[in-house]
Formats: C-alpha cells, structure tokens, sequence
C-alpha cells in the first residue's frame, strides 16, 4: 500500500472537527409517485447511494421508463420512436440507464446518459433485443437479442452468449466489472437451467434443487454468488414448488427456504452476496417481500418495517438491492394515493463508513480501507463504489467516525 503518512495526516486533519459529530440510526420509506398520465410505477433498479431509482411507469397497456431522483423526481426517459419503454437496469452512479423501448413494432435494448439520451443498442441480426442489466461503470450491458443471452460493449457490439443445447438463453444479471453474466438457458431437453457464464470459461448450467428447472436473476459484485429460483420437489405433499436459491461454487445451489409457506423467488443480493431480496409465501399462504441474510436468516419486510408503513400501506416485490445492502426498491401499495406505485426502502443498515457491518464505525473500518487503498473496488471497502479504494472512501469513514459506537 502506497499511502504517505502526511497524506493521512492532512485527511485526518481535515475531519477532526467531523469525528465529533455522529450520524444517527435512520431508516425511511420514499413513494415515488409515477409519471403524469400513468396510474402505476414499478422500480427495477437502484444506485449505490440510493440517490437514482430507474422502472417504469404503467397505464392502460403503456410503459413508460423513468429515473427518479430525490431532488429531480420522476423523469420520464422517452422511447425509441414507439409507444413504450421500460427501466431495467442502472450503473453504480446512477448515470447510465438500460432497458427496453418500442423501435417501430419492435423491442430493442436501449442504454440511456443524460448526455446522449437513449441509444438503440441493436440486436444480434433479428428484429428483438432488451437490456436488463448493467455493470457498476456502465460499460457492458446485459440481455437478450433474438432469444439468445447477450452482451453488450461499445468496442465490441452485441455478442451472443451461446446455451446450454437448447434453442433459447436469456442473461438477466452481471456482475460489477462485467466479466460474469447470469440467467436462464435451455438445455438439450429443452429445460431452462440456471447459468454461470464468464468470460473465460463460457455458460455454466447451475443445476437445480432436484426439478427439472431454475434461473438465475442477480449475481454479487465479484460474481461468487447468484441467486435466482428453482422447482424445488416436497416428497411430503408430492408436488413442486418455486425455491429461492442462493448458489456459491463451493456450496452448490443452497435452497434458502421460505417465510412459512411452499414458495419463494430471490430477484436481487447485495454486493458482498450476504444480502438476498425476494417475495415468499407466509404460512397463510400470501405473497410477502422478504430479506434474507446469511447471518440472520429471513425477514418480512412488511413486518421489519411496520412503522413505516401508515394507513394500511404495503410493501410488495423488491426487486432489486443495493451493493451494500442498505436501499431495497419495487413495488407496494400506497394507501395514501390509493394504488400500487415503486418504493424506496432505506433500512439504514450499514450506517456511511461502515466497512465491516457491524454497526459501529470505528478504528475497524479505518483499517480495512487503509489496507485496501489504492486496491481494486466493487467491494465493502469501495464505500462510494467508484471502482477504486481511495481518498473518498476513506474520508467517508473519517466524517462518519464513532456513529453507531
């Protein structure tokens, strides 16, 4: 590690005033309305800092992609020159956008800056394409162009990710650098199976928990972890039920169960791969959002964040979660507007600076980021997820020192 003792000394220094002053426990829950004309929104995706929230907006069979600030509001991104379109997927920063829009008849991916507006991303010699994920910079894109997996740059164009034996393969999540693509893949049996595929060594089936199939829809930050669904077989009542699973080399597919009920779906995890977002059945058999945690198992959101749910108001999908962690996006119920429109979740856990989670930041955390600085990012020490372990992220400890101690 390259770091120069009067460079620390000067960041110290800078901050001390800071250290004196503690952030507080804060958890939140922001309705984001939905674009004029529309009746509903669904939020798909969020960045690191919670700051950009992208989805769309829906009414009477038109969609309508959005990017939503806390200072700007719903921004409605346009088309591509049809009726529709759709926000799938968002960069660490919030600046770059990917989805789907309506090209004259046609689905096309699409990759949104505010500088260049929305970019017809093409297709792989067929008329359809849709983009459902982006990497952490916003360079490579993933999705799918004329029923097969795809991966998108701007050096390269559109590649084909190729199956599993089957005819048909979609990539539904990337991880941080780009390298790892998750998703669904037909086999030779025409079965879609979960799929690993990396640069190196190609599409990976992930097997399933004992059904004849799964899919995979996120995948954490180094690309270690997946998570998706599989049908799951119970020799007890003989029949087969969706699994949220959770899939690690070493471990295999892990089934991570239920809330009480037969069924469950995971659709988003944190970078790290300890966080994993959903919906599941409770045991009266209703659709419940869920939190599940390596540590701490299962959750019901609508139960861990009771008090900030106001006059029958309801948290429903989550579909994605940050890469720390701490900001959970989807779709609920509003009662005060009366009808279903996106949520952001902050459940204020880990509090800014707090590199090992444990809920204090403290000499710890100054030391895991001075360790790795100037080291790779995408990572818990990367607390601005920039890519790289450097200055900001260790100012970011230094104004946030002793809260939560």
């Amino acid at each position: 590690m390259c770091y120069t003792q009067s460079r620390f000394k000067a960041l110290l220094s800078a901050c001390v005033m800071s250290l004196i002053a503690t952030t507080g426990w804060s958890q939140s829950l922001t309705w984001l309305g939905t674009l004029p004309g529309y009746d509903t929104s669904y939020a798909n995706a969020v960045s690191a800092d919670g700051a950009v929230v992208v989805g769309w907006a829906y009414d009477a069979g038109y969609y309508r992609a959005f990017r939503w600030t806390a200072s700007g509001g719903m921004q409605d991104l346009g088309t591509l020159g049809g009726c529709c379109s759709e926000a799938l997927g968002v960069s660490a920063d919030g600046a770059v956008v990917v989805g789907w829009a309506y090209d004259a008849g046609y689905y096309r991916a699409f990759r949104w800056t505010a500088s260049g507006g929305m970019q017809d991303l093409g297709t792989l010699g067929d008329d359809y394409s849709a983009a459902y994920a982006v990497s952490a910079d916003g360079s490579v894109v993933v999705g799918m162009a004329g029923w097969r997996a795809s991966r998108w740059t701007a050096s390269g164009g559109m590649q084909d990710l190729g199956d599993l034996g089957g005819n048909e393969s979609w990539a539904w999540g990337v991880s941080a650098d780009g390298t790892v693509v998750v998703g669904g893949a037909e086999n030779a049996d025409r079965q879609p199976r979960a799929f690993r595929w990396t640069t190196s060594g190609g599409m990976q089936d992930l097997g399933t928990l004992g059904g004849t199939w799964s899919e995979a829809y996120a995948v954490s930050a180094d690309g270690s972890v997946v998570v998706g669904v599989a049908l799951y077989y119970d020799y007890v009542s003989s029949f087969y039920y969706a699994r949220a699973f959770r899939w690690t080399a070493s471990g295999g597919m892990q089934d991570l169960g239920t809330l009480g009920g037969d069924e469950s779906w995971a659709l988003g995890v944190s970078a790290d791969g300890a966080v994993v977002v959903g919906w599941a059945k409770n045991a009266a058999g209703f659709y419940r959002p869920f939190r599940w945690t390596a540590s701490g198992g299962w959750e019901d959101l609508n139960t861990t964040y009771a008090s900030l749910l106001t006059n029958g108001s309801g948290l429903g999908e989550p579909r994605a979660i940050s890469p720390d962690g701490r900001y959970i996006v989807g779709q609920g119920y509003n009662a005060a507007t009366g009808r279903a429109e996106a949520f952001l979740l902050d459940t204020g856990f880990p509090r800014r600076g707090d590199v090992d989670r444990n809920g204090c930041v403290d000499d710890a955390d100054l030391l895991q980021v001075l360790f790795a600085f100037g080291g790779r990012g995408y990572r818990n020490e990367d607390l601005n997820w920039d890519g790289t372990v450097d200055d900001a992220d260790l100012l970011q400890v230094l104004f946030n020192f002793g809260s939560g101690c």
